[in-house]
């Protein structure tokens, strides 16, 4: 195997986003929310598994007061998005007239993102952000705005800081590319 090069189950990846680099992006991205929100109180919403790490990193940076609820939503089967949404757990507090932050791994697609959006707009927010720590504008096919992106990467699979394959991966502090 070349050097850096780590293997999950049956596939190999190459070193793609070090540590470093991602801290300096989140950095960046709290920084512009808290910018952004300066004198609200804004509902965070990390989207699960994926998030979990970015969005733990991400709100000990916010200084804004504010309330974090969890969301479990799922497209992915291996390496590919399935197109089909699976809410796993849904939001259990009322959102009516708050400001919301989407807190979310990638949007690829748009389609899992979609979905919360509509069910979200149910339950009459004052207002609704997304903050994604990555954009793959190549494969993105909706049209609803990202607000707050950390890096708009290609259409490349990753894993690590959160990102998996088969659930695989999540635990790895940098990020890693299939190679084809």
């Amino acid at each position: 195997m070349e050097k850096g090069i780590i293997r999950i189950k049956d596939k190999e990846f190459k070193p793609y986003l070090p540590a470093q680099e991602l801290a300096r992006v989140i950095d960046d991205l709290a920084q512009r929310i808290n910018r952004d929100y300066a004198g609200k109180s804004p509902i965070l919403l990390p989207v699960l598994n994926g998030a979990f790490i970015f969005a733990a990193d991400l709100v000990k940076k916010i200084t804004l007061p504010c309330r974090i609820s969890l969301v479990k939503m799922s497209s992915y089967e291996g390496t590919q998005s399935t197109n089909k949404v699976q809410d796993l757990i849904g939001l259990q507090e009322s959102i009516e007239g708050e400001d919301v932050i989407i807190i979310e791994d990638i949007v690829d697609t748009g389609v899992t993102m979609a979905h919360m959006l509509e069910t979200l707009k149910d339950k009459k927010p004052a207002s609704v952000a997304i903050c994604s720590l990555f954009f793959k504008p190549d494969k993105f096919t909706k049209d609803y705005a990202v607000q707050y992106i950390g890096k708009s990467i290609p259409n490349d699979f990753v894993v690590g800081y959160g990102f998996d394959y088969d659930g695989f991966g999540r635990n790895l502090p940098d990020i890693y590319s299939l190679v084809e």
